[in-house]
Parts: structure tokens; C-alpha cells; sequence
């Protein structure tokens, strides 16, 4: 009769211990719907965005890699960041293209600088959103930085071609 209830009660142990579903707390499922960004939580940043000057555009309407970029940031803008996730070698192919295909007209160290500042703040937004650790204001601030690099690039662009369009006469 005891051989029945230790086996008996062995078994119950078993179906108990072998819990097929995980329990989540409600501040475990807080934390992880405040770490989603969205579209209005990138809206209410605060920075300074440069648009290109249209001599700028017709200079580097060919430049596929500078547009591909584009894309990223505004599906960055739209609180989309499923590029980052599992693309690391996509992201190192276009961060190479990118500094090999600078149309000549417009490359010059300034832009270097910032290409190279743009890259870090890629690769650090690439990190952070896909750390489970992060929290939604340190993605936040890093969304930030990200665009204000790419805001600075179009910039010192606009900057070179107005530099270089400028006729200056010496006497």
C-alpha cells in the first residue's frame, strides 16, 4: 500500500514540476511594451533636421547607398527598428558601400568626419536595440543621436556644395 501512494505521489510531483507554460508577471510585460518604440515617442525628440539643398540632390542622385540610408532612417522615424535585428552583415556591407561610392563633387574631410560619426551611432543603435537590457529611454536617446548624425551629413553636404558654388575673385 505505501509502494501505491509514493508512486502515486511521484507521479503528481512529476506533472507538477513539468509546468509546460511560464508565468508572467504584469511588470515583467510592462517592461517589456515600454522597451517598444513608437512613432510618437520619436516625434517628441528633440534635434535639428537638415534636408538636402536641391543642388545637393541633383550631385548625389546616383549615390543608391546615401538612399538606402535614407530608407533606414525613416523607417527609424516611424519607430521600425527590425532593420537592426540579425543584420549584421547587411549593415557592414552598406557602412563599406557608403564610404567607397561618395560621388567626388561632394567628398571632402568634413564629410568623412561625419560619415564616420553616422557609422558609430548606426552600430551603437544596432546594439542597444538588440539588448533585452535596454531601457526605452536609452533607445530613445540613441534614436536621437542617430538622426541628428544622419541630419549633420546632409548638412556638411549642403555646406560643400554651397562652399563650392560660391565664385569668390581675388584681386
Amino acid at each position: 500500500m505505501s509502494i501505491k501512494i509514493f508512486s502515486i505521489l511521484t507521479v503528481l510531483l512529476l506533472f507538477i514540476s513539468c509546468k509546460k507554460t511560464q508565468e508572467t508577471t504584469p511588470e515583467e510585460t510592462e517592461k517589456q511594451q515600454s522597451k517598444n518604440v513608437t512613432e510618437k515617442d520619436i516625434s517628441k525628440l528633440k534635434y535639428t533636421e537638415y534636408a538636402l539643398d536641391s543642388k545637393t540632390e541633383v550631385i548625389i542622385k546616383d549615390w543608391q547607398e546615401y538612399y538606402q540610408l535614407k530608407d533606414i532612417i525613416d523607417n527609424v522615424k516611424k519607430g521600425d527598428l527590425s532593420f537592426f535585428y540579425d543584420n549584421e552583415d547587411t549593415i557592414q556591407i552598406l557602412i563599406k558601400k557608403i564610404k567607397e561610392t561618395i560621388p567626388t563633387d561632394i567628398i571632402s574631410d568634413g564629410i568623412l568626419a561625419r560619415l564616420l560619426v553616422l557609422e558609430t551611432k548606426l552600430l551603437k543603435l544596432k546594439s542597444l536595440s538588440n539588448l533585452s537590457t535596454t531601457s526605452k529611454q536609452e533607445l530613445l536617446n540613441t534614436i536621437e543621436e542617430f538622426l541628428v548624425a544622419f541630419s549633420n551629413v546632409n548638412f556638411q553636404m549642403n555646406k560643400k556644395v554651397e562652399f563650392d558654388n560660391q565664385n569668390i575673385e581675388t584681386l
